[in-house]
């Protein structure tokens, strides 16, 4: 990720939570110093770790920050990620905010990573969509890589994909493409989406550079797979999620774009302990 965009973004998310100031930390004086380890309560692959890093360095710059795994390691529940230390009052203005962002960071990590496993294929890749949540949409793509997974375009603005309305709009596949292609530089690919056979043989002629297969079984896929060239690559998209992956494997399409893991993921959970005095104290 990148560091001014990502602390751009942090601060945002604290000046949110923690408004004019943390009402709460009256109860600390800055010499009141504590540590803290952040644990994940399941199994599971980190991302995001480097937020703590970058969020506390906001916030307070005397916080000191150890990571203790790299983001796409493996995890065991009750397994530390990360040690802190530094004011008490520090710690806990930071705490809430950057554990929600790391908790789903986390989880689209391990939704994809364990969607890469179920594919179980050399050639195919795992992609997202841009069904992201607004305003997190960097650190959940992200997310998305660090788990093994690969990014579809990031939005509007790199990529075009010619879906049904655009095609209606347009009158055909081949009005769409050949207008996109008069218009726009030879850097920005071209993706279609065909629901038909017919479609499909008229993408294939309008020589895009992405074939997206919307809503197919995976017969269809595999059948369909051997009809484009290899000069165009092919997406399978759709209805396609963990329990899925499976029986695609074999379909031949270059990769498979799921939107489930950025729109369907639950948070892995994580905790952060506080030590002061010999005593610990829990914030979940």
């Amino acid at each position: 990720m990148n560091r001014l965009k990502v602390e751009a973004a942090l601060k945002n998310f604290l000046i949110e939570d923690i408004g004019d100031r943390d009402v709460s930390s009256v109860l600390f004086q800055e010499s009141d110093i504590g540590e803290a380890i952040v644990r994940l309560k399941e199994d599971g692959v980190v991302a995001g770790l480097q937020c703590f890093t970058w969020g506390y360095g906001l916030l307070d710059n005397t916080v000191e920050v150890e990571l203790l795994k790299k983001d796409g390691d493996h995890v065991a529940s009750g397994e530390a990620i990360v040690r802190l230390k530094g004011p008490i009052s520090s710690l806990l203005s930071g705490e809430r905010v950057l554990l929600n962002l790391v908790q789903r960071m986390s989880a689209i990590a391990t939704l994809t990573a364990k969607c890469v496993e179920a594919l179980g294929s050399s050639h195919t890749r795992i992609v997202d969509t841009r069904k992201t949540t607004p305003g997190l949409r960097m650190f959940e793509k992200y997310a998305v890589r660090a788990g093994g997974g690969f990014n579809h375009r990031i939005g509007l603005y790199d990529a075009v994909m010619l879906k049904d309305n655009h095609i209606a709009a347009a009158g055909s596949i081949t009005q769409a493409v050949e207008k996109v292609r008069a218009s726009l530089g030879h850097m920005v690919m071209i993706e279609v989406e065909v629901e038909t056979e017919e479609q499909l043989l008229e993408a294939i002629a309008a020589k895009p550079h992405v074939i997206m297969f919307d809503n197919q079984t995976p017969e269809t896929m595999t059948r369909w797979s051997k009809l484009v060239p290899a000069s165009i690559r092919t997406e399978a998209s759709g209805g396609i999620d963990l329990y899925k992956l499976s029986s695609y494997r074999h379909t031949g399409v270059d990769v498979i774009s799921i939107g489930a893991l950025t729109h369907s993921v639950s948070n892995i959970d994580i905790s952060m302990n506080l030590t002061v005095s010999s005593k610990e104290a829990v914030f979940a």
